[in-house]
């Protein structure tokens, strides 16, 4: 998948820095995720094609480098030195917040019956959702595992914490599947929990050794970025190319899953719109062959809800820049920045 990273004088100083740090991350991931077993190790080597953008990780470590009382200029350091900026607990802090995102994409694939991830067969797909829900299992509890083997016992309260906000932002979609009256408040909550608040959490953790005040900025930041890139998801899941994104489309429709486009269009729409609309979606729920898509889309943009959706993600990337800026100006404040840009500028 290609990075989300800016291509900046910034981004391109930090590049170094930043690569070997997530190699440190994809090593500490496979030494994690190991199995004596010769079926469950093929399942972890499966999953491992799910990284893509790598934004949990990339945001908490830089968070902890953007969040140091003297941001580093690594074009002015060694190697070395510049590394010893980015300590072991963000390595671990990165590869938990990782592991975790790849088990909530195992569990989604069963929800929305998907068989396509990173533009290969998904584990549900491959062996079916009974060894997809308790692979994604493993691999929360190996998050936990990893967490917990830290000092700081408070970065294993706050994984917990998140794990307990995602189920229950999956629950209340969940509970409002097919559910025509949604309103943007509840859409909102919604993708607060399922999305931003693992985002957030890599923001904060990272951000932690800076103290309470200026992690929460972090958090801010991240819990901004995550609704973003959640409505750029969204977006995408109508209007994007699958072989572009990586994974099966048109799933929010199949599934009855009311997302901001569709809840703005029905608040929008003229009382005859609204009622094909109701009458076209209805139709959308539980058709595999997605052949409504195309009058959905159209539907959407003749209530400029498309562009309403664009427009709201563009305000959140504004909130989350708005949250960071007490914090001094460094290579990895900027990149920061850049990465909040890059989340709606994407088709990926």
């Amino acid at each position: 998948m290609p990075s989300l990273l800016p291509t900046s004088p910034d981004a391109l100083a930090l590049a170094g820095l930043l690569g070997r740090a997530m190699a440190r991350v994809e090593k500490r991931l496979r030494l994690q995720l190991q199995s004596e077993l010769p079926p469950v190790q093929r399942l972890l080597e499966h999953v491992e094609r799910y990284h893509g953008k790598m934004v949990r990780p990339y945001v908490a470590i830089l968070s902890a480098l953007a969040s140091l009382p003297t941001p580093t200029a690594p074009a002015s350091l060694d190697d070395a030195t510049a590394d010893s900026a980015v300590a072991e607990p963000h390595i671990v802090v990165a590869c938990v917040c990782e592991m975790i995102h790849i088990a909530t994409l195992v569990h989604d694939d069963v929800l929305d019956d998907a068989d396509t991830r990173r533009q290969s067969a998904t584990v549900n797909s491959l062996r079916g959702n009974e060894a997809a829900v308790i692979l994604g299992d493993y691999l929360f509890s190996a998050a936990y595992h990893l967490c917990s083997q830290l000092d700081d016992q408070a970065v294993a309260l706050l994984v917990a914490q998140v794990g307990m906000t995602l189920c229950a932002g999956e629950l209340l979609q969940l509970h409002h599947r097919e559910n025509f009256s949604l309103d943007e408040a509840t859409y909102y909550t919604i993708v607060e929990k399922k999305t931003a608040s693992l985002i957030a959490a890599a923001c904060k953790l990272g951000a932690s050794g800076a103290g309470e005040p200026t992690a929460r900025r972090f958090y801010d930041f991240g819990i901004a970025l995550g609704i973003a890139f959640q409505i750029q998801d969204d977006l995408l899941d109508l209007t994007g190319q699958e072989r572009v994104v990586g994974k099966s489309l048109g799933k929010d429709l199949e599934k009855g899953k009311l997302t901001l486009p569709v809840i703005h269009h029905l608040a929008a729409a003229s009382p005859p719109q609204r009622a094909r609309s109701l009458e076209v979606l209805s139709l959308a729920a539980g058709d595999s062959t997605h052949r409504h898509g195309a009058e959905v889309v159209a539907a959407l943009k003749s209530t400029g809800s498309i562009d309403h959706a664009r427009h709201v993600a563009e305000k959140f990337v504004a909130k989350a820049k708005l949250a960071l800026d007490p914090i001094p100006d460094s290579p990895a404040k900027r990149v920061l920045l850049g990465l909040a840009d890059a989340v709606v500028a994407r088709a990926f």
